[in-house]
C-alpha cells in the first residue's frame, strides 16, 4: 500500500460524540499525524470547538457531497446518526476513502452487508468504532481466550445501568426512536447506542479470530420503557452463541443509580471480572493465580491510531465490519422478540431533578436487574410483577431485519416461519 506522510481526514458530525473525535484530531493535527481537511455538519453551531476550526481554516460543509466536490480525504470518520452510518460509509468508500464508522455499524444487518460489499468493491479499509476492541488489555485477554488458557467458556454476563435524563431523548429527532420521520430504521436504544460497546465486547471476546466476533445462534429479549419514547430504555437479553455459550446482558437508562459496565466471564478454569468503568480487568484462575489485564480505555485515540497504521502500513484492524455484524444481528433479533415494548406501570415510575436535568426512573429496577444477573435469569423468569417474557428468535443465518412482516410470525410464544410451496404453505418452528 502506498505510504503517505500525513493522511487527510474528513469528519462527519461535529457535535455530540463527534466532538470526541474532533478533540483527538486537533491534537494529532498539531503532531502532523492526521490532517483534518474538512468537517461535515448541517448544524455546526452545536460544535463546542467551532471557533478553533475556523481559526485553523478548516472548512465545514453541510453534507458529504459538498466535501467531496473539493476534497478526497484518505480517511472519512462517520460519527453521524445511526441511520446514516451505512449510506455515509458507502459514499466515502465509493469516493476512494477509507472509513472509520462509529458504533453500531448500522441499524440493520442488511445495511451492514451493504457496507461489506461496498468495502470489498472499493478495496479500502473500514473499522467500526467499538473502542474496547482496539484496546491492548482487551486484545491480550482475547488472545488468551483463543489460546484456551482458561478452558471452555460457559457464560458471560454484563450489567450496564446508566441514567439518562429527558434532555438525552430530546437532543435530536431520532433519540429513542425505532424509525426516523422519513421511515429509516434507527432502532435507538441503550443496547444499540450508549451501552452497545459492552454487548459487542462479549461477542468479540468469544470470536475465534482476533478480528471476528462469535456467531449468535438465538436471542431472547425483554424490552421495557419508562420514558415517553418510541423504543425501549431497558433491556434484558439472553443470547446463545456458537459453542453452546450463554451471554446475558442487562442495560437500562431508566435508573437513578449509575452501575457498570460490569463483566463476569465464567470459564472451565477461571472467572474473569471487571466491576465497573475504570476498574481493572482481572482473571481469577482455579489455581489461585491472578492475571491483571489492566483498565480498558474508552478514548478515541486507539481507533485513530489503528486507522493510521492501516492506511500507512496496511496493518489489519481488529474491529472491522464483520466483527461488528454480530452485535447488529442481536439488536435486530431482540426487536423481533416482542410485538410491542412493555411499558412500566405508572405506579412504579418516579421523576426527580438531577444536576444533568429531569430524570425518569423505575423504583427498584437497578436492584432487580442486578438480581437477575446474579441468578442468570431474565426478569420474567424471576417473576417480577412488571416483567413480560419475550420469545426466542433464531439467529442462524439471520440476514435481514423484517420486524412486523408476515414472513415472521409466532404461535404460542414460539417463533416459526412460513415457507412457500407451489401448492401450499407450511411452517417450521425455530429453536
Amino acid at each position: 500500500m502506498t505510504q503517505m506522510a500525513s493522511p487527510t481526514v474528513g469528519l462527519s458530525a461535529l457535535g455530540g460524540y463527534g466532538q470526541e473525535y474532533l478533540g483527538a484530531l486537533l491534537d494529532l493535527h498539531d503532531q502532523r499525524r492526521l490532517r483534518l481537511i474538512g468537517g461535515i455538519d448541517p448544524h455546526p453551531e452545536r460544535c463546542s470547538r467551532l471557533n478553533e476550526l475556523r481559526a485553523r481554516c478548516v472548512p465545514i460543509y453541510p453534507n458529504l457531497t459538498e466535501l467531496y466536490r473539493e476534497h478526497r480525504p484518505d480517511l472519512l470518520i462517520v460519527s453521524a446518526p445511526i441511520h446514516e452510518h451505512a449510506s455515509q460509509t458507502c459514499f466515502g468508500l465509493g469516493h476512494g476513502s477509507h472509513v472509520l464508522c462509529e458504533k453500531p455499524a448500522a441499524a440493520t444487518v442488511q445495511e451492514v452487508d451493504q457496507m461489506i460489499a461496498a468495502r470489498d468493491n472499493a478495496g479500502k479499509v473500514v473499522a467500526i468504532g467499538s473502542q474496547w476492541s482496539f484496546d491492548p488489555s482487551i486484545l491480550r485477554l482475547k488472545q488468551d481466550i483463543m489460546a484456551g488458557r482458561f478452558g471452555r467458556p460457559r457464560r458471560l454476563t454484563s450489567v450496564v445501568l446508566w441514567p439518562r435524563t429527558h434532555s438525552y431523548y430530546t437532543r435530536n429527532t431520532w433519540a429513542g426512536r425505532q424509525r426516523t420521520d422519513n421511515g429509516a430504521w434507527v432502532l435507538d436504544s441503550p443496547v444499540n447506542n450508549a451501552t452497545a460497546h459492552y454487548l459487542h465486547n462479549m461477542l468479540f471476546l468469544l470470536g475465534n479470530r482476533l478480528d471476528r466476533s462469535v456467531a449468535p445462534l438465538s436471542v431472547q429479549a425483554e424490552l421495557y420503557r419508562a420514558n415517553t419514547i418510541e423504543n425501549y430504555d431497558t433491556a434484558a437479553m439472553r443470547i446463545w452463541v456458537e459453542g453452546n455459550i450463554e451471554i446475558l446482558f442487562y442495560s437500562s437508562h431508566a435508573v437513578k443509580e449509575h452501575i457498570g459496565p460490569t463483566l463476569r466471564a465464567e470459564f472451565e478454569h477461571a472467572v474473569i471480572r471487571m466491576d465497573g468503568l475504570h476498574e481493572r480487568l482481572v482473571a481469577y484462575l482455579e489455581s489461585g493465580a491472578e492475571i491483571d489485564y489492566g483498565i480498558p480505555h474508552n478514548g478515541v485515540k486507539g481507533k485513530l491510531h489503528a486507522m493510521l497504521e492501516a492506511i500507512l502500513y496496511g496493518a489489519p484492524v481488529s474491529c472491522g465490519i464483520e466483527a461488528a455484524r454480530a452485535h447488529t444481528i442481536c439488536v435486530n433479533g431482540a426487536q423481533e422478540c416482542v410485538d410491542d415494548i412493555t411499558i412500566f406501570d405508572s405506579s412504579c415510575i418516579e421523576e426527580i431533578d438531577t444536576p444533568e436535568g429531569r430524570l425518569t426512573y423505575v423504583q427498584g429496577l437497578a436492584a432487580a436487574l442486578q438480581t437477575c444477573a446474579q441468578a442468570g435469569k431474565l426478569p420474567a423468569e424471576i417473576g417480577f410483577d412488571w416483567a413480560c417474557a419475550g420469545c426466542v428468535v433464531n439467529l442462524r443465518g439471520y440476514s435481514a431485519f423484517q420486524k412486523a412482516t408476515p414472513d415472521k410470525l409466532r404461535l404460542d410464544n414460539k417463533p416459526f416461519t412460513w415457507h412457500k410451496h407451489p401448492s401450499h404453505l407450511f411452517l417450521t418452528f425455530t429453536r
